[in-house]
């Protein structure tokens, strides 16, 4: 279930770690927008929706597929700034084309891995992405058909959008937060230079992985755990070959993945922190739920909750024989999902109520992922 970023030749000094106020605006909007992603967040997100203007609420309502359902790429920067306006500026600099195309990744559609035109020149593009806005609601589509009528209009009003955003609430945070993502950057920059990628890349995040290839062909590779699958290469971008990765203290249990054809490999990541828990590969979550769906095993569970207990007493209480008992247990124990311990003579087995209590998280973390 990885994610693929092919970095074979890459120099170690194209790899950047960086915090970007664009990126992290992206996420406090996502926050705004899917509380319940973020339930860490719900004083905060209750707080600034009470304060924010009316108008300013609905501006943010009409674009709000920007950051919703799908970050859009114009909001993970590939060479960060250190201001939002220095940010900013540098969107200005993409063409029309390619900033509507990357606008509207409303979905977290497979099509997304494949180069698609732009919906401002292709007919069948832009039917296409005034269906899906339309599903959005009334005011997402008068956005979209203003930005496919009026490209430079829109893109103004989308900088005043974010610029009102900076002055409202966004400014604050970035004071507050940005000291701390620059400084896990460092970190994260002196890290790879001691110690190499294999290093970084677990210490950055859990779901992040180096692996060489298995073709023999000598490459190496970024593996990214998302249930999304999707590959693409630091050198997508030829005139910018690289992968950029971005800190976020808003972001978590999202791990960002920007990968679209043509653009420098962006990462954002959620910031460590002891209430953060470690998320559990996606792999071992799907082995935990097929080893539960099976009737027998869940009745197995039902006494195993319940306190210690032998084979012989389970094939008894259960009128099945030992060695079945004992397949079943194998597949548990395979799960983590049972703690098994050696009394004198006496195997005993219990389930582990810690690791079952957190499937639900695992599961949902996963899928927010």
């Amino acid at each position: 279930m990885s994610n693929v970023i092919d970095i074979t030749g890459l120099p170690p000094e194209h790899i950047v770690f960086s915090p970007s106020p664009l990126a992290e605006l992206g996420a406090a909007l996502h926050a705004l927008s899917e509380p319940g992603h973020h339930p860490g967040l719900h004083v905060w997100v209750t707080a600034t929706h009470a304060a924010l203007h009316t108008d300013l609420a609905d501006r943010l309502c009409e674009a709000d597929f920007l950051w919703r359902s799908s970050r859009s790429d114009i909001l993970l920067p590939a060479h960060p700034g250190a201001t939002l306006a220095e940010e900013l500026d540098e969107l200005d600099t993409i063409d029309d084309e390619r900033f509507v195309a990357a606008a509207f990744e409303i979905t977290c559609s497979a099509s997304y891995t494949r180069p698609t035109p732009s919906p401002l020149v292709d007919p069948h593009e832009r039917a296409r992405v005034r269906e899906m806005v339309a599903a959005r609601g009334p005011r997402q589509a008068a956005f979209t058909d203003r930005m496919l009528t009026d490209p430079d209009g829109l893109r103004q009003w989308l900088r005043r959008l974010f610029e009102d955003c900076e002055e409202a609430f966004f400014g604050d945070i970035w004071r507050r937060v940005g000291i701390q993502l620059a400084a896990d950057a460092r970190h994260k920059t002196e890290l790879l230079r001691r110690k190499g990628l294999s290093e970084t890349l677990p210490a950055t995040s859990r779901a992040l992985s180096l692996e060489d290839a298995q073709d023999g062909s000598g490459g190496t590779r970024i593996l990214v755990d998302k249930l999304a699958q999707g590959r693409t290469t630091a050198f997508a971008n030829p005139a910018d070959p690289g992968v950029t990765f971005l800190p976020t203290s808003f972001g978590w249990p999202h791990l960002v993945f920007g990968h679209a054809p043509g653009w420098r490999p962006v990462l954002q990541y959620p910031v460590a922190g002891p209430e953060l828990p470690t998320p559990a590969a996606l792999e071992l979550v799907q082995q935990r739920l097929e080893a539960l769906a099976h009737p027998r095993r869940m009745q197995l569970c039902r006494s195993l909750s319940r306190g210690p207990h032998t084979t012989g007493e389970l094939a008894h209480a259960f009128g099945i024989t030992s060695p079945e008992v004992s397949r079943h247990i194998a597949t548990l124990k395979k799960a983590g999902l049972i703690q098994t311990r050696r009394r004198g003579r006496y195997v005993l087995h219990q389930l582990d109520l810690q690791t079952v209590a957190r499937l639900g998280s695992d599961f949902l973390e996963g899928v927010l992922r």
